[in-house]
Formats: structure tokens, C-alpha cells, sequence
């Protein structure tokens, strides 16, 4: 028991001295609650607990992303992968949610700052990701005698270059951008200014 007295004592006096003077602890308490609030809100607004799921909606919280959605729900892919299934890697659980995380906050960042271009392209490292993502998939299909018989150059086709160089239709067709499918009607992210507000607006 003696032994763990010192240890309390001193991780109160460490508290004490973390903490401000007796006259600055209100202010300092109120700050950090409006930093916390906002902090809290803005999770809330960008749905931040939405990229914790599974769920391809979650990729309609930016609209740009409008044209890949609306082409992968018209895909036969839609019934057996959804996108974390092709986009994010599945080696282990850490390195699917890094990889999550890290280019979540690459796309929120350029969103945010209307950094994002017009025709959208898929960067290197996320193309290793979805190759690997098909192999893993259709790995029957690349060691099909069937194919490697009738296929002409199928053995060089299936190492030596990304699955969509031939595939290329699969599954978002031949589509970069929002102009490229006017057709794409697909819900628009609800708006997460509250009722009062609009009304109030409309009103004035």
C-alpha cells in the first residue's frame, strides 16, 4: 500500500502544476469549452463518424464525388464491393484505417480549400491499393488455365500492368468528372445548417 502513495502524491502535485492560477482557471475553462464546442460541431458537420463505416453514402458527404458513386450503383460491382472493398487496403485492420484516416484528411483538406480538380484522377498510391484490391478478388481468374490458353500475352497482361489498362469500363466506365455524367442524380448531402436559420433567412 505504502508503495503506491508516493506515485498518487506525485501525479497530484503534476496535476497542480499543469493547472493555471485560481484567477485565470474560469476564463481558461470557458476557451477551452468554445474550443471543444467547435471542435465538436465541425465533426458533426463534416459527419467525421460517418468514415468510420463501411457504407458507399459516406462518399456522397462531397459532391464531386457524385459521377464515381452514381457509375459503381449502375456496376455489377455494386451487389458483391462497395468502395472500401476496392479503395482501401485489407492487409491488416491498422493499415486499412491509416490509410482511411490519411487520405480522408487529403481529400477533407483539399474539399475545404475548393482545391480539388475538375477531372479527377487516381494517385499512384491508391491505384497499388485497388490492384491489389482486384487480385485479391479475382485471383482465380488470373491463374485460369482457360484464359492462359485462349488469351493471347495473358501472363504478361496480368504482371506487368494495372487490371484497368484492359478493363477499363470496370467499374466507374470512362468517367473523370461531374460534366462527364449529367445523368448522375444521386442525393446531395443534407445541408447542415439548422431549420431556425434557413427560416430566419428566408424570412429576412
Amino acid at each position: 500500500m505504502g508503495i503506491f502513495v508516493p506515485s498518487i502524491n506525485a501525479a497530484l502535485n503534476m496535476i497542480k502544476r499543469l493547472l493555471p492560477p485560481i484567477k485565470w482557471r474560469l476564463p481558461v475553462m470557458i476557451i477551452s469549452s468554445v474550443f471543444l464546442g467547435l471542435i465538436l460541431f465541425l465533426l458533426y458537420v463534416s459527419k467525421a463518424y460517418s468514415y468510420l463505416s463501411d457504407n458507399p453514402n459516406t462518399c456522397m458527404n462531397c459532391h464531386i464525388m457524385a459521377p464515381q458513386y452514381a457509375t459503381w450503383f449502375h456496376s455489377s460491382h455494386r451487389e458483391v464491393a462497395h468502395c472500401n472493398d476496392c479503395h482501401v487496403p485489407h492487409n491488416n485492420v491498422f493499415n486499412k484505417y491509416y490509410f482511411k484516416a490519411k487520405d480522408g484528411m487529403r481529400h477533407a483538406t483539399m474539399f475545404t480549400l475548393r482545391k480539388e480538380p475538375q477531372v479527377i484522377f487516381i494517385r499512384e498510391e491508391g491505384a497499388e491499393v485497388v490492384h491489389k484490391n482486384c487480385i485479391r478478388c479475382h485471383s482465380k481468374l488470373l491463374t485460369d488455365p482457360k484464359l492462359a490458353s485462349t488469351v493471347a500475352e495473358h501472363n504478361g497482361h496480368r504482371t506487368d500492368r494495372k487490371c484497368w489498362e484492359c478493363h477499363r469500363e470496370v467499374p466507374h466506365g470512362r468517367v473523370n468528372s461531374l460534366s462527364s455524367v449529367p445523368n448522375a442524380k444521386v442525393p446531395l448531402p443534407e445541408s447542415p445548417v439548422p431549420d431556425w436559420i434557413k427560416e430566419y433567412t428566408n424570412n429576412n
